[in-house]
């Protein structure tokens, strides 16, 4: 209305000027006859500029096509009041036509032009940088459009809060033919090359990584460049995991934090889940640990799939207790949920609850896992992982489970540590059972790296440095690791269990290994802060029992290929049955006895690839030393 109003003026008062302007050469039209033309030029004008989206579109945001709106709205306006002029056969002077468009067309277009960039520029000024932060999106695709789109929508909202975190000022493209177009009045600036300078220039205050479908090296290419503004940076997720339904209506609502997942250097893993749901459905299934990081998401994607009953089993009341409520109160009584509190140490305990519940598929998670505190205790360590395992495993063979699912970790790939050395004899564990071919039990082992946000992860403990000011502490400079998601990790699992024949190690293809110093910069750089300046990063030394790099693999262990390209079988090594079972039964009675020196020397016998960790770390580091050398 106002704009109408505004138009309205300027065509009137472009009248006035342009019979001015002719009467010097005395050409100018009577009193009456200009009354008559001003009131049937502003009539057709403003309902042609209506006919041709002049109206359409806030001010603020108009471009070069919204002002071609105008040109088109005036120019056909005046045609239509001279033909309606010359119908009451009186005669217009051309000349006073011709100067009245012109006039009205560069009034109409400058008074937009000038509106925007004053009147809506100090508006802006106005609004507090912490609600309206000025923001380059990279990607100038589909995505793209649709995101500003959708905030230009979210900005006319008067109900709208998302509107005031984004501010579209700039689009990076590495298309060289985008760039100088406009997409919004939008200008794409430059390619990804140029992100630092232009984040400089235009003083940005986040970017928005909007490109879902990009390939994951060139993705995480780009985002290593954008961490290092030292800006915050949002994301919108891979097209696979866009979500359009009655909660996600809109891309821009799923614009969420970049994580740290985001930069493993590999797109997340994505499983059958048929195959799942056929394995799954109808049956009682135990989850050991259940209440823990990996167990807990065991519980929930098995929930997903209609069992016949969940059978949650953890020592720890606290964790049981809250995943017990999170599915009461998504599932109701439609879900057949018992929650134990048991140890899998305690044989008779978990002798009873397989005898009462019969489960038909049992993972097994329980386990203790930190690396330092198993050095210092470490018959807890074999009386948790080894004679749980033993328990658990034994039980399942003797109620004629279907399927048993180990889970382990790359720690168990020669051992440095207490930890990993209990885990891989849990393996061999495993191994010697499948082995027995009077069971009718298949087991199967699944084996990946650490895992994002479990409880234990180094991310959540960066975090917290980060936000209580604290310095980031990292053991080594040269450490590395694997790293999964909790869900990619679970969904292995639980695909292991479908595709298991009996016997397997299952290993995923977890990508290139990740520095953790780079993954702390990173970090860093996400909370908008710039490493070793803003946040310090220590160096603390290796840990005890700790290697400076994870393997997935033992020598003696080849890959075969499974229908999922990024899981294979280790092939598993033979076990000596009679060896095997004096050597457990030496290592069980020894931790039972806390008979620390003994037991750490049983491990050392049950795992001939148990070494220390300064004999592995020197060998490694020799490794790398010698691959520089060869490479400079």
């Amino acid at each position: 209305m106002i704009l109408a109003l505004a138009d309205a003026f300027i065509i009137g008062v472009s009248a006035l000027i342009s019979n001015f302007l002719l009467s010097v050469f005395h050409l100018d039209i009577s009193g009456k006859m200009l009354t008559v033309s001003i009131v049937m030029s502003v009539v057709s004008c403003v309902i042609c500029l209506l006919a041709f989206g002049a109206y359409s579109k806030l001010w603020r945001y108009f471009n070069k096509k919204d002002y071609l709106s105008c040109i088109y709205g005036i120019f056909f306006g005046m045609a239509s009041s001279c033909l309606f002029f010359g119908l009451m056969t009186k005669t217009l002077p051309v000349p006073y036509a011709i100067l009245h468009c012109i006039i009205s067309m560069a009034g109409v277009c400058l008074f937009r032009f000038i509106f925007k960039q004053t009147f809506i520029e100090l508006i802006d000024t106005g609004i507090k940088e912490s609600e309206y932060k000025r923001t380059m999106i990279i990607g100038g695709g589909q995505a793209c459009k649709m995101l500003i789109k959708e905030i230009r929508n979210a900005q006319q909202s008067p109900n709208s809060n998302s509107s005031a975190l984004f501010n579209p000022v700039c689009i990076i493209d590495d298309d060289r033919s985008k760039i100088g177009t406009e997409i919004d009045d939008v200008t794409v600036v430059g390619s990804t090359n140029d992100i630092q300078r232009f984040a400089d220039e235009k003083k940005i205050e986040q970017i928005i990584f909007a490109i879902p479908s990009c390939l994951e090296d060139e993705r995480q290419r780009i985002l290593d460049i954008c961490s290092k503004t030292n800006l915050p940076i949002k994301i919108i997720p891979f097209l696979g995991n866009l979500i359009f339904d009655e909660n996600h209506s809109t891309l821009l609502g799923q614009v969420r934090d970049i994580k740290v997942e985001d930069l493993l250097g590999r797109d997340p893993i994505k499983f059958d889940n048929k195959d799942v749901r056929n394995f799954i459905n109808g049956k009682v299934c135990m989850v050991t640990g259940g209440g823990g990081s990996i167990g807990s998401e065991l519980v929930r994607q098995i929930a997903k799939y209609s069992p016949k009953q969940i059978i949650i089993v953890d020592i720890y009341e606290n964790n049981a207790y809250d995943i017990q409520q999170e599915l009461t109160m998504e599932y109701g009584d439609s879900l057949n949920l018992v929650t134990l509190i048991a140890s899998v140490r305690d044989y008779y305990r978990m002798n009873q609850i397989f005898k009462k519940y019969r489960p038909q598929i049992v993972f097994h998670a329980a386990a203790h896992k930190h690396v330092p505190l198993m050095e210092v205790s470490p018959m807890e360590a074999i009386k948790n992982n080894v004679v749980g395992t033993f328990n658990t495993a034994t039980l399942a063979q003797f109620y004629d489970v279907e399927k048993f699912v180990m889970i382990s970790t790359d720690k168990a790939v020669n051992p440095t540590n207490v930890m990993g050395a209990s885990k891989r004899c849990c393996e061999m564990i495993v191994q010697y059972l499948s082995q027995q071919k009077d069971g009718k039990t298949e087991f199967v082992t699944t084996r990946f790296g650490n895992v994002l946000g479990s409880n234990g992860s180094v991310i959540p403990l960066f975090k917290r440095q980060i936000e209580q000011g604290k310095p980031v502490t990292v053991t080594h400079p040269d450490i590395i690791r694997y790293f999964m998601t909790i869900p990619e990790a679970v969904s292995l699992v639980m695909e292991a269990s479908a595709l298991a024949k009996g016997g397997e190690i299952f290993v995923l293809d977890m990508g290139q290994p990740v520095r953790i110093v780079a993954l702390a910069e990173n970090l860093i750089r996400m909370y908008g802060k710039i490493p070793y300046k803003d946040v310090e990063i220590k160096f603390t030394g290796l840990r005890p029992g700790e290697k400076i790099k994870e393997e997935l693999l033992m020598n003696e262990e080849g890959l075969q290929k499974t229908s999922n390209k990024l899981i294979f079988i280790g092939k598993q090594i033979e076990i000596d049955e009679e060896t095997f079972a004096e050597r457990l039964q030496t290592l069980c009675d020894s931790a039972q006895e806390n008979n620390e020196e003994v037991a750490v020397s049983a491990l050392h016998d049950m795992v001939p690839t148990f070494v220390t960790p300064e004999e592995f770390n020197s060998k490694e580091m020799q490794k790398q030393e010698n691959y520089c050398v060869k490479t400079i």
